[in-house]
């Protein structure tokens, strides 16, 4: 359809764009032409919520619409409805990215905090290797109360429980060593984190992760001669990355 330049920012241009958007929901040009519209009718947009909610529950990971959900909260500047929408998203689909994005500029830019930690808990309860909440708990952490040593301790002890429960689950792990590296941290200075560590391998649990992270303690404390007998362990243990393995012991000076 062709709207003249008379009716531009009309009732009827603002249905032709719905049209559109039935037709194809990711068309940009559309999205952006009807919040123009919006901004000239200056309608009420709660019916525009409702709207892209109703896209949003047909089309997911469609970038346009979440785009466009972003740009009518700044308008309204009103998000109360946002973690709601999100959580629902991602009950259905819970590496939904638009969905996760869309959550973490809401959280930020309203500085809505108070409950993410326990709404991250009930998602690892129900699937501890959801690795996108996990990493959306890192998120929250470093953007709302910061990295102090005792915040590193508590989350080391929290990760630590799901490495017992799921010693093969990568996403624990990588928490847990991210959370040491990022902040240039030693695992020496969290004594209980290297005794788990320490009191698993030595209960003989077959995890390469467990390893890695033991051969990561042995080169921080300088005994290369045991980090090297790690990574000859994890060129059996983790075979399809021997070469990986392979290329870590050669870093290695063995003896110094």
């Amino acid at each position: 359809a062709v709207v003249s330049t008379q009716s531009t920012g009309s009732a009827r241009a603002l249905n032709l764009t719905t049209d559109a958007i039935e037709c194809n929901a990711a068309n940009y040009t559309v999205w952006h032409y009807r919040r123009e519209i919006l901004r000239h009718l200056k309608l009420d947009l709660q019916d525009e919520m409702k709207f892209t909610e109703s896209v949003i529950d047909d089309q997911p990971k469609n970038y346009q619409v979440w785009h466009h959900r972003r740009c009518i909260i700044e308008m309204t500047g009103d998000p109360s409805s946002e973690l709601e929408l999100t959580e629902y998203t991602l009950s259905s689909d819970a590496k939904n990215y638009h969905a996760w994005d869309h959550r973490q500029w809401v959280l930020s830019q309203y500085k809505i905090w108070d409950k993410e930690l326990e709404y991250i808990d009930e998602l690892l309860s129900k699937d501890l290797r959801n690795n996108s909440a996990w990493n959306h708990r890192y998120f929250v952490i470093e953007n709302s109360q910061g990295w102090s040593k005792e915040t590193i301790s508590k989350e080391l002890e929290y990760a630590g429980t799901y490495i017992k429960k799921a010693p093969n689950n990568e996403s624990s792990w990588n928490y847990a060593r991210g959370i040491i590296k990022k902040n240039k941290m030693k695992y020496s200075d969290f004594p209980p984190f290297k005794e788990l560590c320490v009191g698993m391998n030595e209960s003989h649990i077959p995890s390469p992760f467990l390893l890695s992270t033991l051969a990561d303690i042995h080169v921080e404390e300088g005994n290369n001669t045991a980090a090297s007998n790690i990574f000859e362990q994890l060129k059996d243990l983790d075979s399809i990355r021997e070469k990986y393995w392979t290329f870590k012991q050669n870093q290695l000076q063995v003896g110094s």
